[in-house]
């Protein structure tokens, strides 16, 4: 059965700043000019994104004048989100863009391979053995083969200093593939795609001090790398606390180092640096000796470009360029740095020219089906004589030559097929299998992200030479107050459909499951087309139609939006699935396409929009599970959607600001719940402690939820009625055993009765950040730990205060409840079911 996508746009933030067309000014172009004469790279290893030493990565791209890349093996799925309430995924692909924005800053390249980064973890072997270790230790050798560096650093050493399992996992990897990468007979079936065996001189380990944790000496090997770059007017301290800082979703705003800065290296593999990071190897234009085009003419080349070049008039280095552009073509120069070279000369022709040239569109997506009206401007504002210009897929004819400083403008509506891909990032285009992403296209693996669908090329002719230019087609428009905007143009299908609500409840306080609500949103004009919507069984590897609602004419303005209510309960009379995914089957000219899919749309200020596609299914959960009480309040912490499956269990949720607390009649909550990290990010719960205090003392039940101790801040305020520390106990293994302490307090037995199988199919951790030091007025209710450890008892502590009930809990319900773990949801429903409603009523009924 031939799948499509189906659409709902979910804005997840607020003004979007973007990215604008990427221009250099005279200083940072004379930087590139530089960077032509030095044949060196340097490949940085580490894990996740905010892993990498910026400062060293700004120091060795813009004084030293590497090429310098960045692996991180995964794209950070599995960390926390400050800024929103992305998990999973979603979360990897808001990191992937801030490392991309961060590379942009510090001039590094950025690198991916297919692990998944799936939780904290402490041992390098579960790390290794969940991601797949012989599938990412080729992805390492595959980035190294094609990068080519001299040096290979790692961030982390390859034991238990690393802390993290992830992190020495990385080290490991990347000694094992700097041995690989240089042996033909690892991994042969790579060389069909165009890459070689390659053997780094050396592969180091960048030790570091943080905190408590220093691996220096003054015996290793070390680099001044606080130097000060007088074009950038920045010193690499500057550089780097910018390009750091954009790993917002992190918490990992820094400040600036300015003034000298040692960073220091031991040796792992290969020869020892003594002098110089790159002893040993020839970095200069003679390592690619060349009979055609020596390399003393092309140094006297780039010396007399370097030497002419004109703040006020790059465009005088064009002729000079396209001289040195067409030595170098024509050399027998090795493919790797001719390649390199080219690209490079290349791009400074166009920035050093002044060409002007972008092809936008006025909307953000558009549908399969469709025309798309693609808008070209060229201006040639360098006045430079660029002759026979013409641009593919339009036949518009263009002056020759182009007229200096003039804006030439032209659109034209291209048909989108029916059959075209959708935008999708390309490692979710098949998930994920296991601890890794499903990726086949081995061009693919390792790049930060797909190419956009539509790419506008614009070929000239150059002092005689043919050059082409190439722009991907982008959505531009002009915010009121941010200006102009520029943010990638997304494929869609043509009709979406989206499920309401994302959970079914069975035996919810045993009422009758809700209805479900398909919600179909029109992403193109649809007239008379034939739609019915399906819900399928697989039985075997066989899909089963299970259920037909029929729409025989349906007919849609674009953004045209139609609902549809269907018997739940009718549904789980004819199907045995736990999760129910509804497709449509769109006939008329969409040629029998099956629409299944959502687009959701993330928006940041930071980074470029993101769409990308997901099966938008409903889960079944058949867990009883009784619930106490009406309403609850909600502090919003750094973001998660706990508030989400309190509404879809029944409660009425008002989110509660310092006004409301401080102004509000807090007795009509049931609970009050703070989000995840709610006392690290708000200063203001220090003002309204007492008040909170005096909630509980009146009989109101308090909730809070984790707090890190030092992740993105101290935490900034009193939470508790008696004293108690956030520690870094975390226990990480899903499936750990968990032992009753206090088998007859009223969370593990009222409203519903706690057994261990509540704690089945968890997913990826227990919890984190769990209480200690924690005064005797609390009980500690639950013992888990971690394979090897002794049990941590401050997952989930529960004090009585004058009538109320105070608890803190490091349990990730903000991972579970999202997932649909009815366990936790029936936990969960404990802990915020007020006590004093089975005091008063003897009765687990609600309110």
């Amino acid at each position: 059965m031939k799948k499509s996508f189906t659409l709902l746009f979910s804005i997840l933030s607020f003004a979007i700043y973007a990215q604008k067309p990427v221009s250099l000014n005279s200083a940072e172009i004379l930087l590139q000019l530089k960077k032509l004469k030095v044949f060196g790279s340097v490949l940085y290893i580490a894990a996740h994104p905010d892993d990498e030493n910026t400062r060293l990565l700004a120091y060795l791209a813009n004084e030293k004048l590497y090429r310098t890349g960045y692996l991180s093996l995964t794209r950070g799925d599995g960390g926390q989100n400050l800024i929103g309430d992305e998990q999973g995924t979603e979360l990897g692909l808001i990191r992937t863009q801030e490392l991309l924005a961060a590379r942009r800053i510090d001039g590094a390249e950025q690198f991916f391979s297919r692990a998944y980064d799936f939780g904290f973890c402490k041992r390098t072997e579960e790390a290794l053995e969940k991601w797949n270790r012989e599938l990412i230790l080729s992805d390492v050798v595959w980035v190294i083969r094609r990068f080519r560096p001299d040096v290979i650093i790692t961030r982390f050493p390859e034991d238990s200093r690393a802390g993290h399992g992830h992190h020495s996992a990385s080290a490991v990897l990347a000694h094992e593939a700097f041995l690989a990468a240089a042996d033909p007979a690892k991994f042969p079936e790579q060389f069909k795609f165009g890459v070689k065996p390659w053997k780094a001189e050396r592969i180091l380990w960048n030790t570091y001090n943080f905190g408590s944790a220093n691996t220096q000496s003054e015996d290793q090997f070390k680099i001044n790398v606080g130097g000060y770059n007088a074009l950038l007017g920045k010193s690499y301290g500057e550089i780097a606390a910018e390009s750091r800082t954009q790993h917002k979703s992190q918490g990992f705003g820094v400040p600036a180092q300015r003034g000298a800065g040692y960073e220091y290296f031991v040796t792992t593999a290969g020869s020892a640096p003594q002098n110089d990071l790159m002893d040993g190897i020839e970095i200069t234009i003679r390592r690619v000796r060349t009979q055609e085009f020596s390399e003393v003419e092309m140094e006297r080349s780039i010396d007399s470009l370097i030497g002419n070049f004109s703040y006020e008039h790059p465009e005088r280095s064009v002729k000079g360029l396209t001289q040195l552009y067409a030595g170098i073509r024509a050399s027998s120069m090795n493919n790797y740095w001719k390649g390199q070279k080219l690209a490079q000369v290349h791009r400074l022709i166009e920035i050093c020219s002044g060409l002007f040239f972008e092809a936008t569109t006025h909307v953000p997506y558009v549908a399969a089906g469709d025309s798309l009206l693609i808008n070209v401007t060229i201006v040639n504002r360098g006045g430079l004589d660029i002759q026979s210009p013409s641009v593919n897929l339009f036949d518009q004819s263009i002056p020759s030559p182009l007229p200096a400083n003039e804006a030439i403008t032209f659109s034209k509506s291209l048909f989108v097929l029916v059959n075209m891909n959708y935008t999708q990032p390309y490692w979710l285009e098949k998930g994920l299998n296991g601890g890794h992403f499903a990726v086949d296209d081995q061009n693919m693996i390792g790049l930060p992200e797909g190419p956009a669908h539509y790419n506008i090329n614009l070929s000239v002719k150059i002092n005689g030479q043919p050059f082409t230019f190439s722009k991907p087609v982008r959505y531009k428009h002009t915010d009121p107050v941010n200006g102009e905007i520029y943010q990638p143009l997304a494929v869609v299908p043509a009709l979406s459909i989206n499920e309401s609500p994302t959970f079914v409840f069975t035996r919810l306080n045993k009422r009758p499951p809700a209805p479900i609500r398909l919600g179909v949103t029109a992403l193109s004009n649809l007239k008379n087309a034939k739609a019915e919507y399906y819900q399928y069984e697989y039985k075997g590897e066989e899909l089963v139609k299970q259920a037909v609602w029929k729409d025989t004419s349906l007919s849609l303005p674009k953004t045209g939006v139609t609902n549809y209510t269907l018997n739940t309960q009718q549904i789980l009379k004819n199907t045995k699935e736990k999760q129910l995914q509804f497709f449509s089957y769109l006939s008329a000219k969409y040629k029998e396409r099956y629409q299944s899919y959502t687009i959701r749309r993330i928006e940041y200020p930071h980074i470029p929009s993101i769409s990308y596609l997901y099966l938008n299914k409903v889960k079944v959960i058949d867990d009883e599970i009784i619930t106490v009480g009406k309403k609850i309040g909600y502090i919003s912490g750094a973001g998660d959607k706990i508030p989400e499956a309190l509404k879809d269990m029944g409660y009425d949720v008002t989110f509660l600001t310092e006004v409301e607390l401080l102004t509000g009649d807090l007795t009509q909550y049931d609970a009050i719940v703070t989000g995840v990290r709610a006392y690290n990010v708000h200063d203001w719960l220090n003002n309204v402690h007492e008040i909170l205090m005096q909630y509980v003392s009146n009989g109101g039940n308090l909730v809070v939820q984790y707090n890190t101790s030092s992740y993105i801040g101290p935490v900034k305020a009193k939470m508790g009625p008696y004293p108690f520390d956030i520690s870094r106990t975390r226990v990480t293994d899903e499936n750990a055993q968990v032992s009753f302490l206090q088998k007859d307090d009223l969370v593990l037995n009222w409203p519903n009765k706690i057994s261990v199988k509540d704690f089945d199919n968890w997913i990826q951790e227990r919890g984190i950040y769990f209480a200690g030091q924690v005064a005797e007025a609390y009980k500690s209710i639950l013992a888990m730990n971690d394979p090897g450890e002794e049990p941590a008892t401050g997952s989930l502590i529960v004090t009585n205060h004058g009538k109320g009930r105070f608890i803190y809990t490091g349990l990730v319900f903000f991972r579970q409840l999202p997932a649909g773990v009815g366990g936790a949801y029936r936990l969960f429903a404990n802990l915020v079911a007020n006590p004093n409603y089975k005091k008063v009523n003897g009765t687990a009924k609600q309110k």
